[in-house]
């Protein structure tokens, strides 16, 4: 799912942060990218709140509204935390009250529990920063990378990426290859395909994809950056929103179209 075709989404989400593993500067943004995806009628920070490594999240656990989850760590070395996440997972899977899950940690040590969450039949969003080891991101249904939901207010080391110039997109083979193969498997006969469902397609194949790490807010606004695309806003008509679709422009087979259509 994209942010451009979310709209209303009244899934059921259960929010489970891994306190340890991740930063109180970032629970506004990130909450405001759970409500794309659906209500987070769940949420839970867990840690040992006794000691001082957590003091910086107590502002945020009441002003968002998160639980608390108290965990000892009962030897060093070991992370009890992560056991606690899990145990609550599954009775709250087991519950059968949700729609999917939204696992916030950099640790790979998730990986497992998001494969078998998905395994039944939910969704798994999870939210780690750019370091999260490759296993947990590609177990999720969707990866969102911290550093791109940081706001303008926050240290210059966790702002959000610069816009990648146009020469620098299209030589981006990969990158290139994955929107082309998109839009080729979701178009129809005249080569044009509709963008949230190419988003669809892209995230499946790349759960840790978001156009806001090449500095663009939209997959409509990265698409017409490589300049490798024909877009196409159709607006429906019965006050419904402008459909976007996209056209690798090497497909010369087809009439233009123009660009707005009623």
């Amino acid at each position: 799912m994209t942010a451009e075709s979310a709209g209303e989404n009244t899934a059921k989400l259960a929010v489970l942060i891994d306190a340890d593993n991740a930063k109180p500067t970032a629970v506004e943004e990130l909450l405001a990218e759970v409500a794309k995806y659906g209500t987070a009628h769940v949420k839970r920070a867990y840690g040992d709140w006794t000691g001082t490594q957590l003091k910086g999240w107590k502002d945020q656990l009441l002003s968002q509204s998160i639980q608390p989850i108290q965990q000892f760590a009962y030897t060093i070395g070991k992370n009890a935390t992560d056991a606690a996440m899990v145990i609550d997972a599954m009775d709250l899977l087991y519950s059968e009250r949700f729609d999917g899950f939204c696992i916030v940690s950099s640790d790979s040590d998730f990986t497992r529990l998001a494969a078998r969450i998905r395994e039944s039949g939910l969704t798994v969003y999870g939210f780690g920063e750019r370091k999260t080891p490759k296993p947990f991101v590609a177990a999720c249904d969707k990866f969102i990378y911290i550093e791109n939901l940081q706001s303008a207010t926050a240290p210059v080391e966790a702002k959000p990426a610069p816009q990648t110039s146009t020469a620098k997109l299209k030589s981006d083979t990969a990158l290139v290859n994955l929107l082309r193969h998109a839009v080729e498997a979701a178009s129809d006969d005249d080569g044009w395909a509709r963008l949230a469902s190419v988003g669809h397609i892209i995230t499946k194949q790349r759960p840790d994809f978001d156009s806001r790490t090449y500095g663009h807010t939209k997959l409509s606004d990265l698409f017409a950056a490589t300049t490798l695309f024909e877009l196409d806003r159709r607006t429906p008509g019965d006050g419904k929103a402008a459909i976007i679709y996209a056209r690798d422009k090497r497909h010369a087979d087809s009439p233009k179209q123009a660009t707005t259509r009623a």
